[in-house]
């Protein structure tokens, strides 16, 4: 299977289980695997039948900044089901990042995965 790699896409969203969270805001970063044929898209040369990674980084961006959510797991799942929804995918890799996490100690990220596949 083919594969396009999005990786970093970056929005402020208001997703979090504490009150600080839902009111300030935070980045949180998406990076989407999409597993999907080319064969048709590289005989036509037309964006039409691939998924145009344009339009799937404006609807992640949409998710990261729409309605908040208290977990980034929850997220990470909305995420793949609509991609998968919208798009000639035969699955998809999604993985949110949340830099700025509230934990107590030092730390660089903390991320979730999801893997969806089309039913």
């Amino acid at each position: 299977m083919d594969k396009i790699t999005l990786s970093g896409v970056t929005a402020m969203g208001n997703h979090g289980v504490f009150d600080f969270e839902r009111r300030d805001g935070q980045p949180f970063i998406v990076d989407a695997v999409l597993h999907l044929d080319f064969a048709k898209a590289a005989v036509s040369d037309d964006v039409s039948d691939t998924a145009h990674y344009g339009e799937v980084a404006d609807r992640i961006r949409k998710w990261i900044t729409g309605e908040p959510v208290n977990l980034i797991e929850a997220l990470a799942v909305r995420i793949a089901e609509d991609l998968l929804q919208e798009f000639p995918l035969s699955a998809v890799d999604i993985t949110v990042h949340k830099p700025q996490a509230p934990i107590d100690v030092e730390f660089g990220d903390v991320s979730v995965s999801v893997h969806r596949e089309r039913q």
